[in-house]
């Protein structure tokens, strides 16, 4: 939730429950295609969808759905061919985050980070390092992140350093908005060297001084633990472990494209999600008004104007979703220009308006379709809005307004970071 300015989590908030560690990795089932990927997600959907109400009443992490996404294969399928990963689509990868999403947008989430650091391993990382890495995702590894710092200053400030001693390079730094690291066997962290230069450090969950804490206290998305990472004088012997991300600033690349996809793709999943809920409520269990004069809610005339209106709404986002997927697929094919990386971005940009609207629209709508029945604290179907609320502040659409509009205008090509 970058755009949120010093949220300090509560003290003592720590959650219990969530201090169980990740399992020793098992070689997971290997997809090769698209079409297996979006069924596996489908495969698991049910399972996602069958709790996510009262893990997020009860706060319980989705531990054994994030175990059964890693042992479907789901988490290598954008490893490269040549790493023996399926490699598949963007736009499939934006569909299984739509389907798992739908179901459970907090256990949804959770692989974003795995994703996104994939994808700048791809931009930035050394052979040696990919073969490593990929190798590690086939056989079962997730990983995770240790997201930016509390506090107002610019989302880019970092005072996490991996600094030289005379007992080798140490990390120390303390981390939020880690969203997937406490079910994570690496853990990543950006971090600035002792020449002030950004890096990567890739940093195992079970390394000395390495503490998770699940201290994530926001109304929405409450089962992602998107809390604190905290670094403590981590001894880092394996230069291995580090991307010099220093020496790819300024070059064009897919990794801020490929993380703003996933995040748009969260969102109409959350969307969708809330265009059923509203549905099955108001045909299961909503009264019809008493002016409507008819028998059934389904059959009043302004509730199916409504859905009507929310499903046509959710279809534009969702097909401006995948075309902006199809445009990372055919950027990808050829070197990455800055021409072309802008292209990526604005696509992107353009989904991320629209399932946001959609997202608080559709979430918003459930309660005035179903009624007040459906606000009883027995269905918990305020998650929708929460989730809705809370997620799409990740970054704020305000500006991605200005990133389309001072393209088109000006020919301003988008700033490169994560956030575009």
């Amino acid at each position: 939730m970058t755009d949120i300015a010093d949220p300090q989590p509560a003290s003592g908030n720590e959650n219990p429950a969530a201090r169980q560690r990740p399992s020793a990795p098992q070689r997971p089932h290997r997809i090769d295609s698209d079409a297996e990927a979006i069924a596996a997600a489908r495969g698991l959907a049910g399972q996602f969808a069958a709790g996510a109400a009262a893990r997020d009443r009860e706060r319980l992490l989705p531990w054994a759905e994030i175990e059964a996404f890693t042992a479907s294969g789901l988490g290598g399928i954008t490893v490269p061919r040549e790493y023996g990963g399926a490699d598949v689509s963007y736009a499939t990868l934006a569909e299984v985050f739509e389907i798992l999403c739908a179901a459970d947008s907090s256990a949804g989430q959770v692989p974003q980070n795995h994703f996104g650091v994939l994808a700048l391993l791809r931009d930035a990382g050394s052979p040696e390092q990919k073969r490593r890495f990929y190798g590690d995702v086939l056989n079962g590894y997730r990983i995770g992140n240790a997201g930016p710092e509390l506090g107002r200053r610019p989302i880019t400030h970092s005072g996490t350093r991996l600094r030289g001693t005379p007992e080798g390079l140490r990390l120390t730094g303390h981390r939020f908005y880690s969203t997937g690291a406490i079910f994570a066997h690496w853990i990543p962290t950006r971090a600035f060297d002792d020449e002030e230069r950004p890096v990567q450090v890739w940093v195992p969950y079970d390394a000395k001084g390495v503490r998770v804490i699940d201290d994530w206290a926001s109304f929405g998305q409450r089962t992602t633990a998107s809390g604190s990472v905290v670094f403590d004088d981590v001894a880092i012997d394996d230069p291995g472990q580090i991307i010099p991300v220093w020496s790819f600033t300024g070059q064009p690349g897919l990794a801020g494209p490929v993380s703003q996809l996933i995040q748009a793709a969260i969102d109409s999943g959350i969307a969708a999600g809330a265009i059923d809920e509203a549905i099955a409520f108001v045909r299961d269990h909503a009264r019809p008004w008493t002016d409507a004069g008819v028998e059934r809610a389904s059959d009043d005339l302004y509730i199916i104007h409504d859905v009507g209106r929310l499903k046509i709404d959710l279809h534009a986002a969702q097909a401006v979703l995948r075309k902006a997927g199809r445009v990372l697929d055919e950027v990808a094919r050829a070197p990455v220009t800055a021409e072309s990386s802008a292209r990526a971005s604005v696509a992107v940009a353009q989904a991320k308006i629209l399932t946001t609207e959609i997202a608080l629209a559709a979430s918003e709508k459930l309660h005035e379709l179903a009624g007040s029945a459906s606000t009883r604290a027995v269905h918990n179907l305020d998650r929708y809005w929460r989730n809705a609320r809370v997620h799409t502040l990740h970054d704020p659409v305000r500006w991605k307004y200005h990133l389309l509009g001072n393209y088109a205008l000006n020919g301003v090509l988008p700033a490169r970071h994560q956030w575009n």
